[in-house]
C-alpha cells in the first residue's frame, strides 16, 4: 500500500508513513482468524512469517489512508461491512466474509471480527493498542481512528494479527503483493 502524510490525531502526532506491503487478511487458520495472542506472541509470530507488527499510526493508514471514517468510507457500519455487536454471530466468522466492508486497496476485515495487535513504542506506560473492533465491539470502534489500550499480555477470541513488511516479499505469500 502506497504510503502518505497522517494527520495529527489522539494517539499520535502527524507523520509521514512509508510504503508498505500487508496481509490481504487477519492472519487465519481453516479460515478463521488466528486469535488469543498476547503481544510478544504477536510480534513473534509476525517475525516467524517475514513481517512484523503495524505500528499504530501505520495500521490508521493502512485502515483509512488519513481521510476515511471506516475502512470502506463513510457509511456506518452494516452486517455487509463488517463482524460487529449486533451485525453478526456474536463469535468470529470468516475472513473474507463482508466484501462490502473491503477497503479501496483490498483488504478484507480491517474492521469488525478481531482486534488487531499493533506496536505502540512511545507507550511508556507497557500499554499496548489494538485496532479495528472485534466480533464483539460495538460500532464506534470500528473507526479507522479508534485505538483501544490494553495490557500486552492480554489475549482473547476477539485479538487477532495483520502483520505487514517494509520491503516486498521475494515471493508472494499470505503476506502477499503490495496492498
Amino acid at each position: 500500500m502506497t504510503g502518505g502524510r497522517l494527520p495529527d490525531r489522539e494517539w499520535h502526532r502527524a507523520q509521514d508513513v512509508l510504503d508498505l506491503w500487508w496481509a490481504d487478511t487477519p492472519l487465519s487458520r481453516a479460515g478463521l482468524p488466528i486469535t488469543d495472542l498476547t503481544l510478544h506472541q504477536a510480534h513473534v509470530l509476525a517475525a516467524g512469517l517475514g513481517g512484523r507488527l503495524p505500528t499504530s499510526p501505520e495500521w490508521e493508514w493502512m485502515a483509512g489512508a488519513g481521510k476515511r471514517r471506516y475502512p470502506w468510507g463513510e457509511q456506518e457500519p452494516t452486517a455487509e461491512h463488517a463482524n460487529l455487536r449486533g451485525h453478526g454471530p456474536a463469535t468470529t466468522t470468516a475472513v473474507r466474509t463482508h466484501p462490502a466492508g473491503r477497503t479501496p486497496e483490498g483488504l478484507w476485515d480491517v474492521a469488525g471480527n478481531v482486534w488487531e495487535w499493533t506496536s505502540a513504542p512511545w507507550r511508556r506506560d507497557r500499554a499496548a493498542l489494538l485496532r479495528g473492533g472485534s466480533y464483539n465491539s460495538l460500532a464506534q470502534y470500528a473507526s479507522c481512528t479508534h485505538a483501544n489500550d490494553v495490557p500486552p499480555d492480554l489475549s482473547s477470541p476477539g485479538i487477532g494479527i495483520r502483520p505487514v513488511r517494509d520491503t516486498p516479499p521475494d515471493t508472494v505469500t499470505q503476506i502477499g503483493a503490495p496492498r
